[in-house]
């Protein structure tokens, strides 16, 4: 593959899925499940078998990051997760900081791996806390406690170079004044990233049934506007701006995996429903594997993968693809950028009345150096990028 043919400063990454949790979160609508047994020789050989797939499709690219998604990682056996990343490390070769993420619960059960998957080759952990209290641990439905997360996280900083973790924000009840408490704790505890979600009801939940039926209730649109802000304003002032809408960190401790996605690189999705896009001939092509786990694992033991889908994104889908994602980065779209992905100039690929509304509104601003949305902007994306779309 030649140089010119590469993705523009996106970079290349591998996202490696493993769908089993212990319970399955009320909020969570991720390709996640629970099971009683799990044949972990199986699921090794069958991971290790997608890699070898794609390998062929990528000889020579540099890897910048790997990220072991789920589910919960955590749960992967230490020697697994050893295995896969050295199947890794023959089949591409990497950047000298290559980034190396696990997600990881913080229960006890779980942490007490952090020095075995360390030593595997793990070098960042991103640990799912979502709050620092134990009633609010029920509701979200986690299976640690404040405590267990606390000491989670000092495993992390012993163990790994880097680390983060998340919190959920905008629960029922919470006011300003308690999350910006919360939020003091957390930078006590953070170390250079942070990840802040607002609770949103997600379709095919447990929390939409009970949110429907009247069980709990989340804040307002105001008051979550409100709780968006301060979180913005708080973190910022603490030296941990937001990169992304949900994602503040010092410079140059941003999660390089998750830039790759925001820049337009390329990656490779491997194990259940995993996603990926790769660039081929100067056209992008989306790949997505077999989502229930049962059916990945067959395919993969008969054929070597379970790649579902594979298609070239039509020009419309490449330019709705390259706005949805990289207007979430603070920097936003590079003129260079775009020209590489689509071929034009941003004023010819976006009609002018509808930069101008935008713009005049506050809500992007267009300059020598790319596109981006305003902190205003940023806060209403869905509705910013409906109006550029169309």
């Amino acid at each position: 593959m030649t140089r010119e043919n590469l993705p523009a400063d996106g970079g290349f990454g591998i996202y490696l899925h493993w769908p089993f949790c212990r319970s399955k979160c009320p909020y969570c609508d991720f390709n996640s499940h629970v099971r009683e047994q799990v044949d972990q020789v199986r699921w090794r050989q069958a991971l290790l078998a997608e890699l070898d797939h794609y390998a062929e499709a990528t000889v020579g690219r540099r890897l910048d990051s790997v990220f072991f998604g789920g589910g919960t990682p955590s749960l992967i056996p230490p020697a697994t997760v050893a295995a896969l990343i050295e199947r890794v490390a023959q089949h591409w070769p990497m950047s000298q900081d290559v980034e190396i993420t696990l997600e990881a619960n913080p229960t006890s059960v779980e942490s007490a791996n952090f020095a075995h998957i360390a030593a595997a080759g793990v070098n960042r952990v991103s640990l799912g806390i979502q709050a620092l209290n134990d009633a609010d641990l029920r509701f979200l439905g986690r299976g640690h406690s404040a405590a267990e997360a606390l000491a989670a996280l000092d495993l992390a900083r012993r163990h790994f170079r880097r680390f983060s973790f998340d919190l959920i924000y905008a629960r029922p009840g919470q006011t300003p004044k308690a999350w910006a408490a919360e939020l003091k704790r957390a930078l006590d505890l953070a170390g250079e990233h942070l990840s802040l979600y607002q609770l949103t009801i997600e379709a095919n939940t447990a929390f939409e049934g009970a949110y429907r039926r009247g069980e709990f209730a989340i804040p307002g649109e105001e008051t979550a506007a409100d709780l968006y802000e301060a979180t913005q304003a708080t973190l910022e002032d603490s030296g941990l701006p937001a990169y992304e809408i949900s994602n503040h960190a010092r410079s140059g401790a941003e999660c390089r995996h998750n830039l790759v996605y925001w820049r337009g690189g390329d990656y490779l999705g491997v194990g259940p429903g995993a996603h990926g896009r790769l660039t081929e001939a100067g056209q992008r092509f989306v790949t997505r594997q077999h989502r229930a786990p049962e059916a990945w694992l067959a395919q993969v033991e008969a054929i070597g993968h379970a790649t579902r889908e594979r298609r070239a994104l039509t020009t419309l889908e490449r330019h709705e693809e390259l706005l949805l994602m990289g207007l979430r980065l603070r920097t936003g779209i590079s003129r260079a950028r775009f020209r590489h992905a689509l071929g034009r100039e941003i004023e010819e690929a976006i009609a002018p009345a509808r930069l101008a509304a935008l713009i005049e509104g506050g809500f992007i601003k267009l300059d020598g150096e790319g596109l981006r949305a305003t902190a205003a902007g940023r806060q209403r994306l869905n509705a910013v990028l409906a109006a550029l779309v169309g």
